[in-house]
């Protein structure tokens, strides 16, 4: 089969593999679409140390039922489907609890770190645990179901924070995931949703997509911009979306006494941390990774037309043109959001 490998950083190269051989209770995926995230770009370039090459990454993917291993029951052969970026026991402490984005025994496709090497869908073919597959609704298409990755990580971030009718929230960093956090949060019952990004069109983007203003950060104060919409009080609540330390800074200085900060975003593994801030105003943190149960719902979301998904995808390419979408996206390039690359070639 052919697959796109990270054969040394910032290199891909599309090579001739043996396809996965799956196991008695895995399902063989024959790859229609998947995704570029933003964490295979960062993994391109060695700056995570989690895509140590030679690695297939992709974890945004959708297909078909291509085989079933023997201890495989309720999937067919050709039917639909999508997965679970993550790869969980189903049998440690924290995956009886629903919690499998906590798994002790985790792994993500696509990913190759000190810890173990999973190979992902970047391929024509992929070997997953059946228990992480999820059926396709009928007229959801791969490209859009490639999506249900993403947007379950913005509906968890959603579940992790505590909306009540009519409250004011504000979303820090309109990329991908801020952008459907945005979407997510007006589905969840707030009232006034403002975005904040450094980029104009983002912004735009997110007011097309449901938020009521956009807040362009470095012309402005978002601070001040919230409490001109709060009374001056500041949101109820806020979502962070970047990770880094100018945006955690925006994130706790726009939220009001008492209110909650859900924290998404993870390009830095240390940030710069107001601890008297966040003590002196009873300010409540959540963490929230990946996604725990959330892709039925999704699924069903995009199928319907709830969410919108169509409008974040910028292209839709063959695998063997990945190279240099990759290096597109690793390069900034303006109005570029969701890739979605196309391995199978029948």
């Amino acid at each position: 089969m052919n697959a796109l490998v990270l054969t040394e950083y910032n290199h891909l190269e599309i090579q001739d593999r043996p396809a996965p051989v799956p196991g008695p209770k895995d399902a063989l995926i024959r790859v229609a679409a998947c995704g570029i995230c933003g964490s295979d770009i960062h993994g391109m370039d060695g700056s995570t140390g989690r895509r140590k090459p030679p690695i297939v990454m992709g974890h945004e993917a959708s297909g078909v039922i291509a085989e079933i291993g023997p201890e495989v029951d309720g999937w067919s052969i050709g039917d639909r489907v999508t997965f679970d970026s993550t790869l969980y026991c189903g049998e440690c402490f924290y995956c009886r609890r629903g919690q499998i984005d906590l798994c002790d025994n985790r792994q993500v496709l696509g990913v190759s770190c000190d810890d173990y090497r999973r190979d992902g869908a970047f391929a024509e073919y992929v070997a997953v645990p059946a228990h992480i597959l999820y059926a396709l609704p009928n007229g959801l298409s791969f490209e859009h179901a490639a999506m249900a990755e993403a947007l379950s990580i913005a509906f968890h971030a959603a579940r992790r924070t505590p909306v009540t009718l009519n409250d004011t929230a504000v979303v820090v960093g309109a990329g991908m995931i801020g952008l459907l956090v945005v979407q997510a949060l007006r589905l969840s019952g707030c009232g006034r949703i403002l975005a904040v990004d450094l980029d104009p069109a983002k912004l735009a983007l997110a007011c097309r997509l449901g938020a009521d203003a956009g807040l362009l950060a470095g012309s402005e104060d978002p601070a001040a911009r919230v409490a001109d919409h709060t009374h001056g009080r500041g949101a109820d609540l806020v979502v962070e979306c970047v990770g880094l330390s100018p945006s955690l800074r925006t994130a706790l200085s726009c939220v009001r006494k008492g209110g909650h900060v859900t924290l998404v975003g993870n390009l830095a593994p240390n940030t710069e941390f107001p601890l008297q801030s966040v003590v002196t105003r009873e300010l409540t943190l959540a963490g929230s990774c990946a996604s725990a149960g959330e892709y039925p719902a999704c699924l069903e979301m995009m199928a319907s037309g709830r969410v919108n998904v169509d409008a974040l995808i910028s292209a839709c390419a063959p695998m063997e043109e990945g190279p240099s979408w990759f290096h597109r996206l690793a390069s900034g390039e303006p109005g570029l959001m969701k890739v979605i690359l196309t391995p199978d070639r029948a």
